[in-house]
């Protein structure tokens, strides 16, 4: 199959001989030369489909010139085709033949039709193709016939040149429009020079152009004019727009001057129907195509929408006349007379538009009615311009007037599917966001304060952090409140700000201010500023414990208590280990070094982020029995199981030892067995305990008893034989004390 490459020649042919050349800088030539870039002009191409069978046109599989876009047309503007019509396309980058693909069938007539105007489908944008299937069919179990003429159009969108593809962001134009050519002298639409190709003949573009301006069938209908009227002002800001020009439009395409509606009632909201998977680098191409085809193809003086909006939330401007004014377009059968259609590039029946198309739907539908002081979240009285029936089987009669959301869909006002089922759930997220106040407004985190139950403690600096829902561009500005006074403002793009409070209880809010004025305050949050700082009323201390002592680690209990004017947050140890301990926790078992001196450091924090920080040192100390006063008989015992090694052991009922130390706490460590008696301890001279030194599994070096006092001092501790019945023998492996 052939397949032809459009090739670079610096200079492309015009209709009746002209050349056109475009100078450009060379990336290729250091930046010191010029090169040409070819302009190539939008083309249209039409293919009749043969009439094989009354309830059914095929066209097979054929090679075509280069075309981004395509539908079928049918003589007759008034003419329905009932039935379905599909093509597959053969893309130019893949080589691939597509799948079959629906075209739309139920597009709007005009309301009232010149001679040579064309029935015809929705265009489907299909990306760079050479080739082209279509078959059209008939409704099952209809007698309608096919209308006659009936032709793929096929459109090659061109290559505008670097000058023309400025995307300028108009934010005003001159009261009085008018349309001001600066493409090539012929159209667009010209035949293209090498006529050797057996695809389709070009466009005739001799048939009158349409008039989508004309009056409206119903005499009682609101009434357009051609007069230019004067832009009023808006209540909200121009969003950016991409021009004509911007887009590459050939304004030689359009032969009648714009008309003008007396104001903007009301805004319908529409798809171009066609793939998502578009870039958007390719938008401005899908313009130019969606241009020709209703100009070329169907015969209209001009695009029908008044805006068009691509995925990535770039608009363009639809319809000449000037965006500020009130120009008919030709987007909503019976409704275009006070009203604006914005519609966006892609197929949303069951996709979901992007939150940058719908931002920017919402921009430039409240910018519109904003001109005419209508609130893009009420309802509005419009004037049925053609006796009809809707989407929702809702009848309209021509001369009456009907309710409708300012912001409506397509389908509401014609039967359609149009904007798609998705788009259309998404309406009332566009009113929400067009007319304020803004949506989903909340405080996420406060930096630099830390929250307890439902108030915030701050030192004073503080950093508020919000989000919202309706998208930044919508938004005026953020005001951070304190008491209920501005303190600090940001953009609408902002998600955070900060201040400094002064000490005591404050309330702390944002407000959001949308664009169209209405405003929006989060709940107060309390916020008390305090530089107090947390106290230990005691103080950290190690206090030996119950378990099994080695020469290099005791076993210990960490007890504080700390506690904070306002709220304390946590406690944390810093050395010789670390942990963090909650507010109401004031002890921890831990295990310290034998005979080392230790820091036992720990910080209290409020939650202002106050801090006090205690660090007493404290040396377990380990005597071994040796250093005991023995009185009795007494056996030493060598083992490696034993601390140091050695041990002491006695069964003689009143053998005791005892050990003399400074210290603020004290355990005794023994070995323990089924056959280990008991003994008594003795403090300071007087008996404080029995201890039981049996046990069903042997072990050594238990820590069995403990003391502690609230201060170091100088004690004696002794233990004494009791000599039990039948297991009198106590081991003895020593004694640990803190000091």
């Amino acid at each position: 199959m052939k397949r032809r490459a459009w090739i670079t020649l610096g200079a492309v042919v015009l209709g009746g001989g002209g050349v056109a050349a475009y100078a450009v800088a060379s990336p290729s030539d250091g930046g010191g030369g010029v090169a040409l870039r070819d302009k190539r002009p939008v083309k249209v191409y039409d293919l009749a489909l043969p009439a094989t069978a009354t309830s059914r046109r095929e066209l097979p599989r054929k090679d075509t010139e280069q075309f981004s876009l395509l539908g079928i047309s049918w003589t007759g503007a008034t003419k329905r085709l009932h039935g379905t019509a599909q093509v597959r396309t053969h893309s130019i980058a893949t080589g691939e033949w597509s799948g079959w693909r629906d075209l739309e069938l139920d597009v709007d007539p005009l309301e009232k039709p010149e001679a040579g105007t064309r029935g015809a489908s929705e265009p489907l944008w299909v990306g760079a193709s050479d080739g082209v299937q279509v078959q059209v069919a008939r409704k099952n179990g209809t007698t309608t016939a096919l209308p006659k003429g009936l032709q793929v159009n096929l459109v090659d969108p061109g290559v505008v040149t670097d000058a023309e593809a400025k995307q300028p962001e108009v934010t005003a134009e001159p009261a009085g429009f008018a349309v001001e050519s600066d493409s090539p002298a012929a159209s667009t639409s010209a035949a293209p020079t090498d006529t050797t190709s057996p695809s389709a003949a070009p466009t005739d573009t001799t048939s009158p152009s349409a008039g989508p301006t004309a009056s409206a069938s119903a005499s009682t209908s609101p009434s357009a004019s051609a007069t230019v009227p004067t832009a009023p002002p808006s209540t909200v800001p121009k969003p950016p727009i991409t021009s004509r020009a911007g887009w590459g439009a050939d304004e030689s395409k359009v032969d009648d001057p714009p008309t003008y509606n007396t104001d903007v009632k009301g805004v319908f909201v529409h798809h171009t129907d066609g793939a998502n998977d578009y870039s958007c680098a390719d938008s401005a191409s899908i313009v130019r195509g969606i241009y020709a085809y209703h100009v070329d193809v169907e015969g209209w003086n001009d695009i029908g929408y008044n805006f068009l909006v691509d995925k990535c939330g770039t608009v363009f401007e639809g319809r000449a006349g000037g965006t500020d004014l009130p120009v008919l377009g030709a987007h909503t059968y019976g409704w275009n007379r006070e009203s604006t259609g914005i519609a966006v590039l892609g197929n949303y029946v069951s996709t979901t538009a992007s939150t940058a198309a719908l931002t920017s739907i919402a921009r430039i539908a409240a910018w519109k009615l904003g001109q005419y002081g209508g609130d893009p979240a009420g309802t509005v009285q419009l004037t049925a311009g053609a006796t009809q029936t809707n989407y929702f089987a809702k009848s309209f009669t021509a001369g009456t007037q009907y309710t409708f959301n300012r912001i409506s869909g397509h389908r509401d006002g014609f039967n359609t599917q149009c904007p798609g089922g998705s788009l259309y759930g998404q309406l009332q997220t566009i009113r929400d966001w067009a007319a304020g106040p803004v949506q989903g407004l909340k405080t996420t985190t406060v930096d630099g304060a830390g929250l307890s139950g439902t108030t915030y403690y701050a030192k004073g600096a503080i950093t508020l952090h919000w989000s919202a829902t309706t998208p930044a561009a919508l938004i005026s500005k953020y005001e951070l409140l304190v008491d209920g006074k501005a303190v600090t403002t940001t953009g609408g793009s902002a998600t955070s700000a900060a201040a400094t409070l002064a000490l005591g209880s404050h309330t702390v809010a944002v407000r959001a201010t949308h664009q169209s004025g209405k405003t929006t305050t989060t709940p107060a949050l309390k916020v008390v500023a305090e530089t107090t700082a947390p106290t230990f009323s005691t103080t950290p201390k190690i206090s030996l414990r119950t378990g099994t002592v080695n020469t290099t680690a005791v076993p210990v209990a960490l007890g504080w208590k700390a506690a904070d004017d306002k709220a304390l947050r946590e406690v944390k140890l810093l050395s010789p280990a670390t942990a963090t301990f909650g507010p109401t926790t004031t002890t921890s078992n831990r295990t310290a070094a034998s005979g080392t001196a230790s820091t036992w450091s720990m910080r209290a924090y409020d939650f202002a982020g106050n801090y006090r920080t205690s660090s007493p040192s404290y040396t377990p100390v380990i005597l071994q029995e040796t250093s005991a006063v023995k009185s009795g008989s007494w056996t030493s015992r060598s083992s490696t199981s034993y601390l140091g090694g050695k041990s002491y052991s006695s069964g003689s009922k009143g053998a005791s030892l005892t050990w003399t130390f400074t210290g603020s706490s004290a355990s005794w460590v023994v070995s323990r067995a089924t056959s280990s008696g008991q003994a008594y301890v003795y403090v300071d001279g007087v008996k404080v305990s029995t201890v039981d030194l049996k046990s069903s599994t042997t072990q050594y070096r238990q820590a069995i008893w403990t003391k502690t006092w609230s201060s170091s001092a100088t004690h004696k501790v002794k233990i004494v034989v009791v000599g039990t019945s039948g297991r009198p023998t106590i081991t003895t492996d020593g004694l640990v004390y803190v000091k």
